[in-house]
């Protein structure tokens, strides 16, 4: 099986979009207003330009795809990078592919790459089950907040990625 790990392009932007609309169904049933929940092709194509948007290939097919923020928002909370628009293509759920993405651009990325001991990241408290997804790959949360526009309380968690005893 060939695994590639790589920056997306503008021309995996379709494919992109149908995961992340795909992945996202559950974001929308809880009325959570997520950009990415609700992704255009264009959207997708912004997020790709703007950010740092990452793709696990197998055998040269888009399975899992992240991104890296390079946008100022976060800024006011956090110094650290920001992962967001996480996904993993419905049809590969369980397969592990959502990890090994998440694990090389925190590995390879965030801490090789930027030399950041630590990565943050935000989900809805309402969300059923992403909070313990991210609490069991070692997140954990730093600050609740409501941002006021009905997702109800969000929780930034953080992970360290360098020596524990390193300062973050």
């Amino acid at each position: 099986m060939g695994e590639v790990y790589r920056l997306a392009e503008l021309k995996d932007a379709q494919r992109l979009q149908d995961i992340t609309y795909r992945a996202y169904a559950m974001i929308r049933e809880l009325g959570l207003h997520w950009p990415a929940a609700t992704a255009d092709v264009a959207l997708i194509e912004d997020n790709i330009a703007s950010n740092e948007c990452y793709v696990l290939e197998i055998d040269n097919s888009v399975q899992a795809t992240v991104t890296l923020s390079k946008g100022e928002e976060i800024k006011t909370l956090t110094e650290l990078p920001f992962v967001k628009w996480f996904a993993v293509n419905p049809d590969s759920r369980g397969k592990g592919y959502g990890g090994k993405l998440l694990d090389w651009v925190e590995e390879n990325i965030i801490l090789g790459k930027l030399g950041a001991s630590a990565v943050t990241l935000a989900t809805a408290q309402k969300h059923p089950w992403l909070v313990s997804m991210y609490e069991r790959r070692g997140y954990e949360k730093f600050v609740e907040l409501d941002p006021g526009n009905g997702d109800g309380i969000m929780v930034l968690m953080r992970k360290k990625l360098a020596d524990p005893t390193t300062s973050i």
